[in-house]
C-alpha cells in the first residue's frame, strides 16, 4: 500500500503559481483529446511519445483510440526545475523511425513548452516521410509550435501527477 502526503495531488487544482493536474481530471483529459484528433478526421496508425513525459498520455490516447501501434523516443531537454540544456538532445534506445515512413503519427507529449523538442521530434519524423500531428496537455504561450491538439494553455508551472512525487527509495 502506497501512503500519499496530504498534499499530494489525487485530484486537480490550482494554486496561485502552478497548475495541478490530478489523475482524474487526466483520465478526462486524455479522452477529451483522443476525441479531438478523431474529430479533426486524423486517424493514426501509430502514436509515438516523447520520453518520459508523454508517455503516460501517449498510452492513454492510444487505448482511447485504439491504436495498438505505439512506440516513443528519448529525448532529454529539461534537466530541472528552470534548468534546460541549450537544446534537446536524443538519447538511445532509438526509435526505428524508418518504419515510420509513410504513417499516419499521432505525436505526444505533456507540454509544449518552448516547443523545441516537440519540433525536433515532429521534424525527425516529417523527414522520413511521415504524416505527423501533434497532442499535448498544456501549450504555453512562449511555445515556438503550438501543438495541433492541445488540452489547456497556461503559463504557469505544471505538476503532473506522474511526477508530483519523488522517486521511490528503499524503506526499512
Amino acid at each position: 500500500m502506497v501512503l500519499l502526503p496530504e498534499d499530494a495531488p489525487i485530484d486537480a487544482g490550482r494554486d496561485s503559481t502552478r497548475e495541478i493536474l490530478g489523475w482524474l481530471e487526466f483520465g478526462e483529459a486524455a479522452r477529451e483529446l483522443a476525441q479531438d484528433v478523431l474529430a479533426s478526421g486524423f486517424r493514426p496508425d501509430v502514436v509515438v511519445a516523447i520520453a518520459r513525459g508523454g508517455l503516460v498520455l501517449a498510452g492513454a490516447i492510444s487505448y482511447a483510440l485504439d491504436t495498438k501501434m505505439c512506440g516513443s523516443i528519448n529525448v532529454e531537454f529539461y534537466t530541472g526545475v528552470d534548468s534546460v540544456l541549450d537544446r534537446p538532445v536524443i538519447l538511445p534506445p532509438a526509435l526505428d523511425a524508418p518504419a515510420l515512413a509513410g504513417k499516419r503519427v499521432l505525436l505526444v507529449d505533456d507540454v509544449s513548452d518552448s516547443g523545441r523538442t516537440l519540433e525536433l521530434v515532429r521534424g525527425l519524423l516529417r523527414d522520413i516521410g511521415a504524416d505527423v500531428h501533434t497532442v499535448c496537455l498544456y501549450a504555453k504561450p512562449r511555445t515556438i509550435l503550438e501543438p495541433d491538439h492541445v488540452w489547456r494553455h497556461t503559463a504557469d508551472w505544471i505538476t503532473f501527477p506522474w511526477s508530483a512525487l519523488p522517486p521511490v527509495t528503499v524503506s526499512t
